[in-house]
């Protein structure tokens, strides 16, 4: 039997950020070597890269909108950030949104509903933070950056920063079934 705390903050925001990085520290006390987590532009990445470049053997992934998310050409990730990142042995990967992108656009379009569309709002049941850690898992496997079938750290969040924790079993989109969340660390309740 494995015994955890789960931590819920009274609302989502960036305000819970620290607390998440202070978890991402504890997991690889505990011996987790994956982690993957969402910065929109780079500076949660950072802090995470330089709370845990001292950490033997870490893989630390940080994972991005793909340039265009917010308008053609757009690139949100910030330079600096990015060598930061990098610097202190993280990796970068922008990204397409697995359960955003093409189908949202066919839906604006067409007015309707697409797989995905229902996948991405069944997880935010749990929380938009849950939502992103899958998400992201995902897109870290695709790019072969995270192994399958592993058990990885992901953070994520509402709208800006961090506020959710979970320990996620990999798995590459083509294998959605097969992804698990094994576990909530914390999470907001509102």
């Amino acid at each position: 039997m494995i015994t955890r705390e789960t931590y819920y903050f009274p609302k989502p925001g960036p305000e819970n950020t620290g607390f998440c990085l202070d978890l991402l520290e504890k997991a690889v006390g505990m011996g987790y070597t994956h982690l993957v987590v969402p910065s929109t532009t780079g500076a949660s990445g950072a802090q995470a890269a330089q709370r845990l470049e001292s950490s033997a053997g870490l893989n630390l992934v940080v994972v991005g909108h793909s340039v265009g998310f917010k308008g053609p050409n757009i690139d949100e990730f910030q330079e600096e950030h990015y060598k930061e990142i990098l610097r202190c042995g993280g990796k970068v990967l922008k990204a397409t949104i697995l359960t955003h992108s093409l189908e949202t656009s066919l839906v604006d379009l067409f007015k309707g509903s697409e797989p995905t569309l229902l996948i991405a709002n069944t997880l935010r049941r749990l929380g938009q933070g849950i939502k992103v850690c899958c998400e992201i898992v995902m897109e870290a496997v695709d790019a072969g950056l995270i192994p399958e079938e592993e058990e990885v750290v992901a953070v994520g969040g509402t709208a800006r920063g961090w506020d959710t924790v979970a320990i996620i079993r990999s798995a590459a989109s083509k294998r959605f079934m097969k992804l698990a969340v094994l576990e909530i660390w914390a999470k907001p309740r509102g």
